[in-house]
Parts: structure tokens; C-alpha cells; sequence
């Protein structure tokens, strides 16, 4: 029986989009693109769709049944759905997890303000390539800056999660995630006509065959478990908020649809200006903060394009952090509505104050390499991306194929779906079997176990 402040969705579009919104992040806009600049292209593309429904999809599915047939948090949901045993640890793990990935994501998001005031303020116009490179490496090593703008970014997604379900992240998802597209689509409008963009197109939505490598099958498998949220239980607690009377399968494959969608546009936003202009596609993480704003510098009005980019991205950085914030203050409100302001607060200022040596790793921090000669930022990194996400995800298939009875699991995932048994036949063979072992060897790459 479902407690009456339990809160939910107001709606299937306003879930949908909430849950697309956690999704479409950095992953989506920062990482893909340089992900598929420096794996091939349109063959990296490809393969991420076919990972994205085969191995992503899956996933996603286990979290929302794992959340909805409980309506309990990320500890709770664990607990109840296999009492009296250690599986509520799978929780555990995601909401430390979330706590570390917020604290550097924050950090990354400080940067998207610095750049998108100066964009907006035309402080980024008429530098040359290498002034761009050197301005990037002012910003993040400026410890007042970075700490500031974190500040201001974790104000923003603690204003947002404090409302709760209904008047907090639904409301400011279904603003800014239509607001996302309308503003890629003006990017991609403008990136496909300049002269010499096919190019761009054509490394993009041509497959090279000859351009697969193991390394390409094993980045893209790791990008389709990461670009849908899964892992940190992240979507078991928007699962918690979605109504019975709602249809898994529908539900999944819309926010399947438009997480694809989005790395399409974000491919077409990119490339073609990058080919364009004659810069190269596998130019890294810095694609955005350094390459990108030189190539808007040579295009007409560039500045105020740069400045769309920027609000963009500050918007699907956003979206994302009210999901990982989320999780920590549903786990510690439990159903409280009295307690959310306080404890999003609360959680706020831990994730900011654990975020600060994060934040002066480029700094004064820079030399402070206590593990594997690492920074604090990129040990942070490393944990959630390395080690949490994929154990997490392991985690959380394993406990769906053996701990939930069968005939639970298929009455929550046909539950008001006209999806034949058949769905649920593949889907079931892929969570017990086919994700598992992708995730292994996943995790297996990353730990530099196998070399490819």
C-alpha cells in the first residue's frame, strides 16, 4: 500500500522528461561527442544505438521495476523487496556514490558558468586558438572562480530539488528540457550549412567499417550503460514517483528515443563546424571548452551562438544534477515532505564542502596526487565512472534476475502495456544474462585488465 505523501509525477510527459533530463547531461553533450570524435565516428554512433537498446534499455527497466513496485527510496526499496539480507548495500553504494559524483560534477558545472557570463558579456570574442586553451586554464585554476561559481551552480539544483517531485524538478524540467531542444536545433540548423560541413555529416552518419576497433565496442558498451543514468540507483528513485497506472515499456523507449535523439543533434551540432572550420574531431574532453569556442569564433555571430551552446549545456548539467541531489535527500527525507527543504540544504552544502578540494585540483591543489597520481578531481572521476557505475550496475542486474520473484518482474514491467510476453521474454534473458557480462567486461577494460 502506497503512503498517501508518497509523492509522484504529475504527469507520464513531466516523468519522461525528468528522467530524459537526468540523462541528457554532460554524458550526453560533453562526452559523447568527443567519445565518438576519437572512436571512429559514425561507427561509434551506430554501435552506441545498438549497446543503448540492447544493454541501456535493460537496465533502465530494472530500476524503474526495482522503484515502482516498491515506491520506497534507493535503501528502502532494497530492503523491503528482500528483507533481513545485505542487497539494501546496492543502495548504500549509490547514494555515497552520488554524493562524490555530485561533488565533481558541481565543479564542471561552475565552469559552464564562467564561460556562459563570458559568452553572454562577449568576453570570449576575438581570441585566437591558443588564448582559448590559455583562458580555460585560468578559469579552473582560479580557486575563488571555481569555488564561487560550484557555489552558485549546487544553489541553483538545491533551489530546484527543495520543491519536491511535482513543484521543483518536474516543473523546471518541463522548461528547460523543451527549451534544450529548441536551442540544439538552432545550433544544428546553423553547424549543417556552413560551407564544408558535410564533411562533418558524413564522419558522423556514414559508418566506416573499416574503422571498428575492440576499443570501439568497449567504449561505446560503456557509454549506453552510463548515457541512460543506470547504476546509482538513481532511477529507482524516479521510479518511485511513477503511478501504477503508467506503461514501463512506453515509458522506456520514449526516454530510450530521446537520449538517442539528443546525441544525434549533438553530433550534428558539433562536427560539422569542427570539419568546417578545419579543426579535429578527436580533439578529447577539451572539445567544448576549447575547440568548440574557437569554432564559433569563425562563424557569423558566433559569439551569440557560443552563448546558446552555453546556456544549453548549463541546462542539461542542471537536469541531471536534480536527479543525483534527488536520490540523497529522498533516501534521508523518507516520504518526510516536511523535511525536504532542510535536508536538501543540507545535502547541498556537504556535497559543496566535499567538492572543494575537487575544485582547487587544478589549482593549488594541482600537485596533491595521493592515489595513482591522480588529483582529487580526477580521483573522484575515476571512483564514479570506474568503480561505482559499473558495480552498481552489476549490482543491480544481478539482484533483479535473482532476487526478484519472475512473476513480479513481469507483472510490473506488462503492467498496462499491450507489449507482448515476448518483451519480457528478451528482456529477462538480457538482465540475467547479456547485461551482466557486458558490465564485466566493462569494468574488466576500465581496471586495465583487458587491454585493447
Amino acid at each position: 500500500m502506497e503512503k498517501p505523501n508518497h509523492e509522484q509525477w504529475s504527469s507520464k510527459i513531466g516523468f519522461i522528461l525528468a528522467a530524459a533530463g537526468s540523462a541528457i547531461g554532460l554524458g550526453a553533450i560533453w562526452k559523447f561527442p568527443y567519445m565518438a570524435g576519437t572512436n571512429g565516428g559514425g561507427v561509434f554512433f551506430l554501435i552506441f544505438i545498438l549497446f543503448t537498446v540492447f544493454f541501456g534499455a535493460p537496465m533502465l527497466f530494472a530500476e524503474f521495476i526495482i522503484g515502482r513496485s516498491t515506491q520506497k527510496d534507493a535503501i528502502t526499496a532494497y530492503k523491503k523487496l528482500s528483507p533481513n539480507t545485505p542487497w539494501h548495500l546496492v543502495g548504500v553504494i549509490g547514494v555515497i556514490s552520488s554524493f562524490v559524483l555530485l561533488s565533481f560534477y558541481s565543479v564542471v558545472g561552475g565552469w559552464i558558468l564562467s564561460y556562459m557570463v563570458r559568452s553572454l558579456t562577449g568576453d570570449l570574442s576575438g581570441l585566437s586558438n591558443e588564448q582559448y586553451g590559455d583562458l580555460f586554464g585560468q578559469i579552473i585554476s582560479n580557486p575563488w572562480e571555481v569555488t564561487i561559481t560550484q557555489l552558485i551552480f549546487l544553489i541553483m539544483t538545491i533551489a530546484v530539488v527543495q520543491g519536491g517531485i511535482q513543484n521543483g524538478i518536474e516543473k523546471a524540467n518541463k522548461y528547460m528540457m523543451p527549451s534544450l531542444f529548441i536551442l540544439f536545433i538552432i545550433l544544428v540548423i546553423r553547424s549543417v550549412t556552413l560551407e564544408g560541413g558535410m564533411e562533418g555529416i558524413k564522419f558522423f552518419l556514414m559508418p566506416d567499417m573499416h574503422e571498428i576497433t575492440s576499443k570501439t565496442f568497449i567504449m561505446a558498451l560503456g557509454q549506453s550503460f552510463f548515457a541512460l543514468s543506470v547504476g546509482l540507483s538513481v532511477m529507482v528513485t524516479y521510479g518511485s514517483y511513477l503511478s501504477k497506472t503508467e506503461s514501463l515499456p512506453r515509458s522506456v523507449t520514449s526516454i530510450v528515443s530521446l537520449n538517442i535523439f539528443i546525441s544525434l543533434l549533438a553530433g550534428l551540432a558539433i562536427f560539422p563546424a569542427v570539419f568546417a572550420l578545419g579543426f579535429e574531431p578527436d580533439s578529447g574532453p577539451s572539445l567544448v571548452f576549447i575547440i568548440f569556442p574557437a569554432v564559433f569564433e569563425h562563424i557569423a555571430y558566433g559569439s551569440v551562438f557560443f552563448a546558446i551552446f552555453m546556456i544549453l549545456l548549463l541546462f542539461a548539467t542542471l537536469t541531471s544534477a536534480f536527479s543525483i541531489l534527488e536520490i540523497i535527500v529522498a533516501t534521508i527525507a523518507k516520504d518526510d515532505v516536511g523535511k525536504r527543504k532542510k535536508v536538501a540544504w543540507i545535502a547541498g552544502i556537504l556535497v559543496f564542502l566535499l567538492g572543494i578540494p575537487a575544485a582547487l585540483s587544478n589549482g593549488i591543489l594541482a600537485d596533491f596526487k595521493p592515489l595513482f597520481n591522480k588529483t582529487i578531481f580526477d580521483l573522484s572521476d575515476y571512483f564514479v565512472s570506474n568503480i561505482a557505475l559499473p558495480t552498481g550496475c552489476l549490482l543491480i542486474a544481478l539482484f533483479v534476475g535473482l532476487k526478484i520473484p519472475k512473476a513480479v518482474l513481469k507483472e510490473e514491467l506488462l503492467r498496462l502495456s499491450s507489449a507482448s510476453t515476448k518483451l519480457f521474454t528478451v528482456w529477462y534473458w538480457s538482465i540475467r544474462y547479456l547485461v551482466p557480462i557486458g558490465i564485466v567486461i566493462v569494468f574488466l577494460h576500465a581496471l586495465g585488465i583487458i587491454q585493447v
